[in-house]
């Protein structure tokens, strides 16, 4: 089970935005990369392809390893690490390990 899915609000805990906390929008590379709304951001240029759109220099969010990742509790309000169990009826579910409170 992926510690780390999509819509998780996550914290950045190593890297240029240490401290800063955003929402997933996806996993690439089989959830070993995460791209988070509005962070890692990068400069692209871009140019203008038709007569409509403008050219120019844009931001785009740029993946960032999961590793650098840790999911942000709503309860404990602090970056914590996530624990894994099966309940009897067999669904998969994952917890805070600091509060026990299921994400």
């Amino acid at each position: 089970m992926q510690k780390i899915k999509k819509n998780d609000i996550v914290q950045i805990i190593k890297g240029k935005d240490k401290g800063k906390q955003g929402k997933v929008i996806s996993l690439i590379e089989d959830g070993a990369r995460a791209i988070v709304e509005g962070l890692n951001l990068s400069k692209k240029h871009k140019r203008q392809s038709r007569q409509d759109q403008k050219g120019g220099i844009i931001s785009i969010e740029m993946p960032i390893s999961v590793s650098n990742l840790m999911i942000f509790c709503k309860h404990c309000s602090k970056p914590v690490r996530v624990g894994a169990m099966v309940a009897k009826d067999g669904v998969k579910t994952r917890f805070c390990k600091v509060c026990k409170e299921v994400l």
